[in-house]
């Protein structure tokens, strides 16, 4: 028997009448937030080249905007919205988890990588 998948988006506020319907819909929101990355990496307005937490604001939102792309991916064309609630949490909090270490990993290792670049000598001898 074919499993019923759900026809409705953005927990409920946008539905469809078929699989193909939410298909496209998804893949509009899906290129709407890639062309705000695409216009934004060209830009690169002034305004979010302040630093906030050892990052420009401008690649905590690329951060953002590329989750949120991963997130509908999993959860709308990977089926992950059908599945049980332990399994879910699983990859979610999997995917966090990583992701957050990721972040740290970067900001720990790119912010050695600057100063050694910039200062010209090794400050930290592991």
């Amino acid at each position: 028997m074919a499993h019923a998948h759900k026809l409705e988006i953005f927990r409920g506020l946008v539905k469809f009448k078929s699989n193909t319907q939410k298909i496209w819909g998804v893949l509009i929101f899906l290129t709407i937030v890639t062309g705000i990355e695409v216009v934004l990496g060209i830009y690169k307005p002034e305004s979010l080249m302040a630093k906030f937490l050892g990052m420009k604001i401008l690649n905590w939102i690329f951060i953002i905007l590329t989750i949120v792309k991963a997130y509908y991916i999993t959860w709308d064309f990977m089926h992950m919205r059908d599945e049980t609630k332990s399994l879910r949490r699983m990859v979610v909090w999997t995917a966090i988890f990583l992701i957050l270490y990721l972040i740290f990993i970067l900001l720990q290792e790119g912010g050695y990588v600057f100063d050694v670049y910039k200062d010209g000598f090794i400050k930290r001898d592991f």
